[in-house]
């Protein structure tokens, strides 16, 4: 096996896109700076790989601060290094950076004496704490633009004012002390459960999917896809759905997957035939689905699992039909416009064969397959990316090297070898040990072997760049950090769900839609992350007094958290496509809304029939059974976004007027709610509707020259 040639770093517009912030790379390794810069952020890649395997032990704490330590360094620098002059600026910015690493230490050195003083915090913590957290609000800034540390900033004004608002919004007082306590030297504020999460589970992922794209993956997603579907009706359009589910198996990036997929996808499908903005919006829709795609999914779900303290294979469980039904539904309207618009699929002799594409690079699927069984074995999430991504250096670096045995019958040893030692490994508990110490031999290995530095270049690449990547995720979860911090501190979730269940007391449905016009307005400013973050903790509780299992209530805010990127007026998602498409931004994003009605859908019929996503609950579960219950629901949310797709496209099997649109529309609706009369009205509907359809296609095709 070889590595092929190495993919693409991932582009700096990737992860940035997701919290719309400014386009920073790692940039040069020539001079001394560019050098420094690459340096710590290896640095930063394998503190955190260590720490994560166990390898080094330390307390939680201390792993956070420490994180977000490397995090207000590497921001800085990057920062100052964008400077045009080496002045006064550039040394201010390398000195906060500087300054925030420095202060990182601070919970490692004296974290004996920060526990015995819980609560009443001295001067100098109170100093150092101040300094924190403005170093934090100012890298957000630097990295994510204004909106964030805005709203952020109004709760931590709300902690340390509050108690002169009117009731029922104020709250009984905090001293400036108890404050900074909260949001500097304990587990809440800014070293809170986001960090945590972006510390461990995050950063080894995003580094996991950094050395699989370094690898090639990206190229065999790119074949399989093409080689798959290109051939069908609409099939470049198909092969950007196809890809970006791939891809969403990997690095669980939303925006990523349209600068990434995107560059090729996008002009296969206007050159295609498509138009402009819905080519950009196919992309974008399916782009966005790689959050909610398992097994990596987004940072989001790991904040979940977290929060919610369950394990992480229960929330896949819970995402993996609304994600088959997501994509399927993208699917299914970028066919219903291709057959509206009488378009083709590709030659087939211009398509990459599927199964030389797997023959060639079947390799490189390994590693997710072991993540997979890892999770759904139980293991934590950690264990399992931990492991992923020593199996992804051992398998790049150990093809390098293997390639050099001239006889075939010892590069099939040394695989043996290998894969016995790991077995015996996992076997006896002693997996990470056993990888990183494969990984070091094969490092030896390759310093001895002509052309082997240049395999160990791809590795320190790859850390490089996953550092850099995680950067966005990082700096949102420590500053988010502060609006629970003041959540915990104030009570402030309780007013806000004592109005939501004042509401879904009458109107359970009425609370769902201020929920989800919240997630969509709040998801206009602010990235998925912190969005996830407020909403859940202000609405999750009072969804869950109405009712509503607790992971459907954060996994509805979870979606409609995703689905801002796609929503206009802002539509993050959408602007990301528009260079690459030649459109408008906003037109790409009203034709997002189109095509990805199933993200809009899904989350309601959930809410009303948990089974949906696999949960137990709900009145139809207990009256058929779970599984029936499961097997229904499915059926009823496929035809409901099927017939969404075909009023919103105007054609099922021929060309729809008006009134058929509003036909096919009002049965997709009835389906939605969890009412026996009303699924009966959509079922009648629905299927009255498909007969109407065939009759006039048939009767089309029975008159001369008729077209459909």
């Amino acid at each position: 096996m070889s590595t092929g040639t190495p993919s693409e770093p991932v582009t700096p517009a990737e992860r940035e896109a997701d919290a719309g912030v400014m386009h920073i790379s790692l940039g040069e390794r020539t001079t001394l700076l560019g050098k420094l810069i690459f340096f710590i952020a290896i640095a930063f890649s394998t503190w955190q790989i260590l720490t994560a395997a166990g390898i080094i032990a330390q307390s939680t704490l201390v792993v956070r601060s420490v994180h977000v330590g490397f995090v207000l360094l590497l921001t800085f620098i990057l920062t100052a290094r964008m400077r045009t002059s080496k002045g006064v600026q550039f040394w201010f910015d390398a000195l906060l950076g500087v300054t925030g690493f420095v202060l990182a230490f601070y919970h490692w050195v004296f974290e004996g004496d920060i526990i015995w003083r819980s609560g009443d915090p001295n001067l100098t913590d109170i100093v150092i704490g101040c300094i924190t957290v403005v170093l934090v609000f100012e890298a957000a800034r630097r990295v994510m633009g204004i909106a964030l540390p805005i709203i952020c900033a109004l709760f931590l004004a709300y902690a340390l004012l509050g108690e002169y608002l009117p009731s029922p919004l104020n709250h009984r007082g905090y001293s400036f002390a108890q404050v900074v306590d909260q949001m500097y030297l304990g587990h809440e504020g800014i070293f809170g459960i986001p960090t945590y999460v972006s510390a461990t589970y995050i950063f080894l992922f995003i580094v996991f999917g950094s050395f699989l794209e370094r690898a090639g993956i990206i190229k065999l997603f790119t074949d399989i896809s093409i080689g798959s579907v290109g051939h069908t009706q609409g099939g470049p359009a198909k092969v950007a759905v196809v890809s970006s589910a791939l891809m969403g198996t990997v690095n669980g990036s939303g925006v990523a997957n349209v600068v990434t997929t995107g560059q090729f996808t996008i002009p296969m499908m206007k050159r295609s035939g498509f138009r402009p903005a819905f080519a950009g919006a196919v992309e974008a829709t399916a782009s966005m689905g790689g959050q909610i795609m398992p097994p990596v999914m987004g940072a989001v779900a790991f904040i979940m699992a977290e929060t919610l303290n369950v394990a992480y294979v229960d929330v896949i469980k819970a995402a993996i039909i609304p994600a088959i039904l997501y994509f399927g539904t993208a699917f299914w309207m970028v066919h219903l416009e291709a057959a509206r618009l009488g378009l083709r699929g590709m030659s087939k002799d211009q398509l990459p064969s599927v199964s030389k594409a797997i023959t060639g690079s079947w390799y490189l699927l390994l590693p997710l397959a072991v993540l997979v069984f890892l999770l759904f074995a139980g293991f934590t999430p950690l264990f399992a990316g931990t492991v992923g991504l020593g199996f992804t250096a051992i398998i790049i670096m150990g093809s390098a090297l293997s390639a050099r045995f001239r006889v075939m019958a010892l590069r099939y040893v040394f695989w043996v070898v290998i894969g016995v030692v790991g077995w015996l490994a996992y076997d006896n508990n002693m997996l990470p040990y056993m990888l990183l110490g494969t990984v070091a031999v094969l490092v030896g290995g390759l310093f001895l072997v002509k052309g082997g530095r240049q395999t160990l270049r791809i590795c320190l690449e790859a850390l490089g760049e996953g550092a850099r990547n995680a950067l966005p995720v990082a700096v949102a979860c420590a500053l988010v950090g502060v609006i629970i911090g003041t959540m915990t501190l104030t009570g402030a979730a309780t007013n806000f769900t004592r109005v939501i269940v004042a509401v879904g007391e009458n109107n359970l449905f009425l609370s769902l839609v201020l929920t989800m016009l919240a997630c969509l307005i709040l998801g206009m400013g602010i990235p998925t992350i912190p969005n996830y973050i407020i909403t859940s903790s202000l609405v999750g509780p009072a969804l869950e007094n109405l009712g509503v299992p607790l992971i459907v209530s954060h996994m509805f805010v979870f979606y409609f958290g995703i689905l801002a990127d796609l929503t206009p007026p802002v539509a993050l998602a959408a602007f990301a496509a528009a260079p690459i498409a030649k459109a408008p931004g906003l037109k790409i994003g009203l034709q997002c809304l189109r095509i990805a009605i199933a993200g809009f859908v899904v989350p309601y019929m959930a809410v009303y029939t948990p089974a949906l996503m696999l949960q137990d609950g709900g009145p139809m579960a207990e009256a058929i059974g779970y599984w029936p219950a499961v097997a229904y629901v499915v059926l009823k949310a496929a035809i409901s976004v099927g017939l969404w797709g075909a009023a919103s496209i105007g054609f099922l099997f021929v060309r729809m007027p008006w009134w058929e649109r509003l036909w096919a529309a009002v049965a997709a609706f009835t389906l939605v709610v969890a009412m026996p009369i009303t699924d009966e009205i959509g079922f009648a509907l629905a299927l009255s509707f498909i007969a109407f359809q065939v009759f006039v296609r048939r009767r089309q095709q029975q008159s001369p020259g008729a077209v459909a």
